[in-house]
């Protein structure tokens, strides 16, 4: 016969049940509340956006409808960081190769050449840098100021790219006051990624390829592309305008590039010691990284240098464009599985073999400019100098192609490895071919070269006049700063506060 009393729950059992479903039921109330809430975050975001004026250049206008991307790119204000290699903080490059002194004598970059920092700081820096003088006899065109700001576009539009590229770096200096941002790379009412440099377009354009039909993902490096580029000034498509040209038409390699240029027999400077024609890489980053395998496999710039971020129910670009090693767990990790200090130290190990071969050849090439100079002091003739002239052009030009682009060639590191060589063999065979004119005009070789082991020590050998530049740029930043800063307050009521 059953017990009545084995059928009958015992209290404490009821207890459990009730209280252990009054916390489930406040969990799920919880969670779904969560999901309630993150989706009308998502909603509101969406919703919100303010109207935006066509060519609107100030940053922080756009940032108050897209505050998450705004206050990510306020981060590229830090300088703190800095890799083995890199980084944000400023580095005096010229302090640590005074060989680029000499290889740069006659051009501008032998007075100053620093670390790039953040974009926030792009109207500060080249406000401030030496390269764009003071009251010289031969200013910066005002085609310099094309990558700086998002007041270009705006500027652009009003005149006309060609009237833009007119003139000099000095004219334009009053309109050009907001650094690079949001109106750089975003249609005002869209939020699409837009190329609002047309010089990107055209080069497309001479390949026969149409900017609107690439694809989103693409979009994502042809904005970085409009300025992380090499890129030179033709005097001759419109007259009196310096119409900037990427110089794409045979391919994005260094070798494309260097026929390029010697086909319409460019160059950007004739060097002051050697008397060689030369070319001046940029800053080619997107044609490193073009040759390179992250680009082969559909990697953007933006999957590296902007990688995705979540914040409540939102998920946004994160807009501190810095290096993919100040932010290895969102950038490298999304695709490479390695603990996060294996990941750097192969990308350092393939920088420091950069970096020995790359600073094979600066030493070769600052020697030869001497010995070429000193050829010409001997009596060589144009004859005898060309095929050295040719030989240092061209070692050169492979050099900046990695030196000047940022990483230490790590965007494609075996393509960047092959060009360095070339620069270092190609250097080496100039040294052998000066040193048979030096022989043949009564020269001793080796020669006693003049001691640049420092910048100032280099600066003195080449002749440059440092102090009066810097006293020519003082005046500048005293006097027509302020005239630049005071009528743009007029045009725009506020200035930026980078």
């Amino acid at each position: 016969m059953e017990n009545k009393n084995d059928s009958r729950r015992k209290p404490w059992v009821n207890w459990t049940l009730f209280i252990s479903t009054v916390i489930v039921v406040f969990i799920l109330g919880l969670f779904a509340s969560s999901i309630v809430e993150r989706r009308s975050e998502g909603m509101y975001t969406l919703q919100m956006v303010k109207p935006i004026a066509d060519y609107e250049p100030r940053n922080e206008v756009w940032g108050e409808n897209f505050p998450r991307e705004y206050e990510t790119y306020l981060a590229t204000l830090d300088t703190n960081f800095a890799s083995k290699h890199g980084g944000s903080k400023m580095v005096d490059y010229l302090e640590k190769y005074p060989e680029l002194v000499v290889m740069w004598a006659g051009y501008s970059f032998s007075r100053d050449y620093n670390q790039g920092r953040g974009h926030a700081y792009s109207v500060k820096d080249i406000r401030n840098t030496l390269r764009t003088g003071g009251e010289e006899e031969h200013p910066m065109p005002a085609t310099c100021w094309t990558c700086k700001s998002t007041d270009v576009p705006r500027l652009m539009e009003k005149v006309g790219p060609a009237e833009f590229y007119k003139g000099n770096w000095f004219d334009k200096g009053a309109e050009i006051v907001n650094p690079i941002g949001c109106q750089d790379c975003h249609d005002n009412e869209t939020m699409n990624l837009k190329i609002t440099r047309p010089a990107l377009i055209e080069a497309y354009q001479r390949q026969g390829k149409d900017i609107k039909d690439f694809s989103r993902n693409e979009m994502r490096s042809l904005v970085c592309a409009q300025c992380h580029v090499e890129y030179y000034f033709d005097k001759k498509k419109v007259e009196g305008s310096e119409y900037l040209t990427f110089p794409w038409d045979n391919g994005f390699s260094a070798d494309d590039m260097e026929k390029y240029y010697d086909d319409i027999d460019f160059s950007d400077w004739t060097h002051a010691l050697s008397k060689a024609p030369m070319l001046k890489g940029q800053h080619p980053d997107y044609e490193l990284y073009m040759t390179g395998v992250h680009a082969k496999r559909g990697v953007s710039c933006a999957d590296c240098h902007m990688p995705y971020k979540s914040e409540g129910g939102v998920k946004f670009t994160d807009h501190h464009i810095q290096s993919p090693l100040n932010n290895v767990e969102n950038s490298c990790q999304v695709c490479h599985r390695e603990k996060t200090q294996d990941l750097i130290t192969d990308v350092y190990e393939r920088q420091d073999r950069m970096e020995e071969l790359r600073r094979l050849a600066e030493k070769a090439l600052a020697a030869v400019h001497l010995e070429a100079k000193a050829a010409w002091d001997a009596g060589a003739t144009e004859a005898e100098m060309k095929p050295v002239l040719k030989l240092i052009r061209h070692a050169q030009w492979r050099w900046d192609w990695v030196a000047a682009a940022n990483a230490l060639g790590f965007h494609a590191p075996f393509e960047a490895m092959r060009v360095i060589g070339t620069s270092v063999q190609k250097a080496e065979e100039a040294r052998r071919e000066v040193a048979l004119v030096l022989v043949k005009h009564g020269q001793k070789y080796p020669l006693d070269l003049p001691d640049y082991s420092t910048k100032e020590k280099a600066q003195k050998v080449i002749g440059l006049k440092i102090q009066t530049l810097r006293e020519d740029k003082q005046n500048l930043l005293d006097n027509s700063a302020k005239e630049w800063d005071k009528l743009a307050k007029e045009r725009q009521g506020k200035l930026n506060k980078y």
